[in-house]
């Protein structure tokens, strides 16, 4: 013992005093890392938001620019932003812009050396990168980062480093000296072994228990699946992650290994139509679309859809592929085309005749046809050869989009046995009194369940769908795991609330919101201080737009004073108006507007503006920006994308929502003013509340639900989904035999 002393104690000071010497050399390793680190940051900056900035410049407006600066500097590290321009004058730069720094000094922070800025606020780092425009330079963007996280640092580093080297020190000291007192009880067990005369050496061809044969099959497992759970289960902390693309990317990268992702869906996300003799894009009215098109944008890969635009086959090439966004090129669109026959049966009959009416009870009766059921199975058949077509591998992932395609992720399974595919239901998925209505109910949950994952926006239709395959399938149904075994396969049912792109584009929300009131209001024809309610929806019965028009009725009714002080505008785009159901709906509506309009024709401006039409995004945000309300009141909705982004259209924390009861989305905002669509008083009172709720707490309400869509954003679903797939697909691999 006293030995084993002698030993530890002079080896720990030694190491201590190595730590004493090395921590300096740490400290000034650490301070250049951050250096270049930040360096790195400041161009990647600088390159993203360099269109902005160089867009804010054109227009000449410095409020502009500095607005742009503003929401840049949000980052807690980024400290300030300014702009030097290259014909000199001031800076154009944030209220937290040093003074000491000059635009005719900048030349200085070209040193690294002289990078780092002593100020009353700590530490600052500089960095300038140039601005050009066609070929010209326009200026200096200089970015100063906050440094004081590296002296919090660096003393941490300071204090474990030091730590590290004294628990090194016992550590090695300890596993010496019990080292040496082995040995020495080995050696002298030796020697005895000699004086009985046994060897020291196994016999030839004998090896150590931990390498015998029969148990190396085991051991190399046992690795395996040491690392794959390693891998599957390393700590990721949702709440701490930024959902973005690049995120998405991380997890295609990490988790997924690369792969591209294949999404199929009835609607496309552009659609070409002919104009005269020229070719127009535009975006369908789609809340599918609102969400999906920025997760494509982010992760690449195909998507697949039908062709329906009068002029989608003169853009495509031979293997009916054109690439999206124009312009900016992002992914590949794959078009699928149907025959008149098939969209009439397939699109029309069953899925909007049928399963639409079905799933959202309501009140208009469902219509079932063999021949559409027919066209429906032949459609999904062509989807799934598409699908088949586009994977670059055995195993791809495949995002199955809606009640279009119930049917194809078991098509897909039968000529991909080894694909992951993820199935996402849009819509409210019914009881099973409701659904035992179809009567095709058993093949459409066959169908569904040749997926790996089966998502829906809320619990309740998850538990929904678990009743229903309890009732109609001879299925295991594990209501703790939510998994349902059909056919020796498991399928998990999740849920996985959609939502929208956070931050919304800069083309949607860069027109203030002064001017779009000033401007909507010009356009309709109505008093500057004017108010004006929006609702923007497809032309749906369940929408609930007649509803919506009988409460506006009602509260003039009850509160005569909005007569002529409030407008609702109602955009209504058109929608399967091949549908007779839908051909009568519009008619109602068109009436109904009439109406009202008729009876209150005494004030200055007309009751509802109904707006027939299709909007593109830039048109529909200009709406929302300039709406004191927003109501969406649909009789039944899967979530219901408008009342998110009405939200996130409204930076100016001003606007009030009106939201159905009946809507996904009234689960996650309850800030909203929530209100049950059959009951007009209640949402004629919703109404005057709304036009009456005072800018103190308009703000609170906005910023909660900002706050809760900026954090669960459509790349936190999508990015949910992925990694459920990327742990689905290591457990499989696990379950694999070894070879």
């Amino acid at each position: 013992m006293r030995l084993s002393l002698r030993f530890i104690i002079p080896l720990t000071l030694a190491l201590a005093a190595i730590a004493y010497a090395v921590v300096p050399l740490v400290d000034g390793l650490t301070l250049r890392w951050f250096a270049r680190d930040i360096d790195m940051r400041s161009n990647l900056v600088a390159n993203v938001v360099h269109d902005s900035i160089q867009e804010s410049l054109a227009s000449g407006s410095k409020t502009r620019t500095l607005r742009v600066f503003d929401k840049i500097i949000e980052d807690e590290r980024l400290y300030a932003l300014g702009f030097c321009s290259a014909s000199g004058g001031p800076p154009i730069a944030t209220k937290t812009f040093p003074a000491e720094i000059g635009c005719a000094d900048l030349g200085v922070f070209a040193d690294p050396s002289k990078k780092v800025l002593q100020s009353d606020k700590g530490p600052l780092h500089v960095a300038v990168v140039g601005i050009d425009a066609d070929g010209s330079r326009l200026g200096d963007l200089v970015l100063v980062h906050d440094m004081s996280f590296v002296q919090r640092r660096s003393e941490e580093t300071k204090r474990y480093v030091f730590l590290f080297f004294i628990g090194l020190g016992a550590v090695v000291s300890l596993i010496t000296v019990v080292i040496a007192q082995l040995s020495w009880r080995g050696w002298m067990e030796g020697v005895r072994a000699l004086m009985r005369g046994e060897g020291l050496l196994r016999p030839a061809g004998t090896a150590p228990p931990a390498t015998l044969p029969e148990l190396r099959p085991i051991a190399s497992d046992l690795r395996a699946l040491i690392r794959d759970m390693e891998s599957e289960y390393r700590a990721r902390d949702e709440s701490q992650v930024t959902w973005s693309p690049e995120a998405l990317r991380t997890i295609l990268r990490d988790d997924l290994r690369g792969e591209d992702i294949l999404v199929v869906s009835n609607r496309e996300p552009y659609i070409h139509a002919r104009r005269g003799d020229r070719i127009e894009v535009s975006r369908p009215a789609s809340g599918l679309v609102t969400a999906l098109e920025p997760v494509m944008r982010a992760c690449s890969g195909a998507w697949i859809a039908h062709g329906s635009g009068t002029a989608d086959r003169d853009v495509v090439d031979a293997n009916d592929h054109v690439m999206v966004p124009p312009g900016k090129p992002s992914y590949t669109l794959r078009r699928v085309w149907l025959t008149d026959e098939e969209e009439a049966g397939y699109y029309y009959g069953f899925s909007n005749e049928g399963l639409w009416p079905l799933c959202h009870i309501a009140h208009v009766r469902p219509t079932f046809r063999t021949a559409d059921w027919k066209q429906y199975n032949e459609a999904n058949r062509k989807f799934a050869i598409a699908v088949a077509q586009e994977a670059k591998t055995a195993d791809p992932i495949v995002l199955v989009q809606d009640y279009h395609f119930a049917l194809l992720p078991r098509m897909i399974r039968e000529k991909l046995p080894d694909a992951t595919i993820i199935t996402f239901w849009h819509i409210p998925w019914p009881n099973p009194e409701a659904f035992a209505i179809c009567p095709w109910r058993e093949e459409l949950l066959n169908g569904l369940l040749g997926s790996s994952i089966l998502g829906f926006h809320t619990r309740f239709h998850c538990n929904n769908f678990l009743d229903t395959v309890d009732r109609t399938l001879e299925a295991r149904v594990d209501r703790e795991t939510f998994e349902v075994t059909y056919g020796g396969k498991p399928t998990a049912v999740k849920r996985y609330p959609i939502s929208i792109e956070w931050p919304p584009a800069d083309t949607l929300t860069g027109k203030p919101v002064a001017e779009c009131r000033a401007d909507v209001r010009r356009r309709n024809g109505l008093p500057p201080d004017h108010f004006v309610g929006i609702g923007v929806d497809r032309l749906d019965y369940t929408k609930g737009i007649i509803e919506r028009f009988l409460a506006i009725e009602r509260l003039f009714d009850l509160e005569p004073r909005w007569i002529g002080r409030f407008s609702f505008i109602q955009i209504a785009a058109p929608s399967r108006s091949k549908i007779e159901e839908y051909q009568e709906f519009e008619t109602r509506v068109r009436a109904l507007a009439d109406r009202i309009n008729g009876r209150f024709a005494g004030g200055s401006a007309p009751p509802i503006l109904l707006k027939v039409e299709h909007h593109e995004p830039p048109e529909v945000y200009e709406h929302y920006r300039a709406a004191d309300v927003c109501c969406v009141t649909s009789l039944h909705d899967g979530m219901n994308l408008v009342a998110k982004e009405f939200l996130a259209s409204r930076d100016d924390e001003r606007g009030v929502l009106i939201l159905s009861r009946f809507t996904g989305a009234s689960r996650e905002l309850p800030e909203a003013l929530i209100v049950n669509p059959y009951d007009i008083d209640q949402c004629a009172a919703a109404l005057h509340l709304a036009l009456t709720m005072p800018e103190a707490e308009q703000r609170d309400r906005m910023r909660i639900m900002r706050g809760l869509i900026s954090e669960f954003n459509v790349y936190r679903w999508a990015g949910r989904m992925l990694l459920d797939a990327a742990g689905m697909r290591k457990r499989g691999k696990l379950r694999e035999p070894a070879h």
